[in-house]
């Protein structure tokens, strides 16, 4: 039984879905799953690192306020627990980078979050006027944004007073494994201020001899 052929008017019906139908799998062939997919998922994770970066920018703003509390401690107070152990700026950055991996140790069980280097920092001059000298190291973490945001707090809200300064964080494509989301790289400066080595003498009595 012979087929019939298609009319002129169906023959370019048929075209045009044809077309319609290979310009659909192309589409998604092609395109959607090489480049819309990921540029999606990039939209999705810029808008994630905003708001991550907006409420940690919303707590460093707090900074300014801790810097006053550090500074109305008196020569008194030198054994305060705002102030780092050691006395010597250069010990007490050492200290700090211990400290950092102490909290990760503590705050993240079970969750990705490492320690990917840590370095001195020259010590910052002292600003006029402030009584007290601050030690500071660079810190790199690879991490989730949830023991990451429980790492930052436990470094800011604890004693003694530090301060995270000039943090900046991206994802990297390359550190993750296969169906997951990569980690957060993340990078700052963590700075507090050093024990003072001894208190300043007090003032003699009014009319006691020299």
């Amino acid at each position: 039984m012979k087929m019939s052929r298609l009319k002129p008017r169906e023959s370019r019906i048929a075209a045009i879905l044809l077309l319609l139908l290979v310009l659909v799998l192309g589409y998604f062939v092609l395109l959607h799953w090489w480049f819309v997919a990921p540029l999606r998922q990039m939209r999705a994770d810029m808008s994630e690192l905003r708001d991550t970066h907006s409420r940690f920018a919303a707590a460093i703003a707090e900074k300014p306020a801790l810097q006053q509390r550090i500074a109305a401690l008196g020569a008194g107070q030198a054994a305060s627990s705002a102030f780092l152990a050691a006395d010597d700026p250069n010990t007490a950055a050492a200290d700090l980078m211990q400290r950092v991996v102490d909290v990760v140790g503590s705050n993240t069980q079970g969750s990705n979050c490492v320690v990917s280097q840590k370095t001195t920092m020259p010590n910052p001059p002292t600003t006029p006027g402030e009584p007290y000298r601050k030690a500071a190291v660079s810190i790199s973490l690879s991490c989730d944004i949830e023991p990451l945001s429980a790492v930052l707090n436990a470094l800011e809200q604890g004693t003694p007073y530090l301060f995270i300064d000039d943090i900046s964080m991206y994802r990297n494509p390359v550190a993750a494994q296969p169906g997951q989301t990569p980690p957060l790289e993340v990078q700052f400066t963590l700075s507090g201020y050093v024990r003072p080595s001894h208190s300043a003498p007090a003032a003699a009595p009014a009319g006691a001899a020299p």
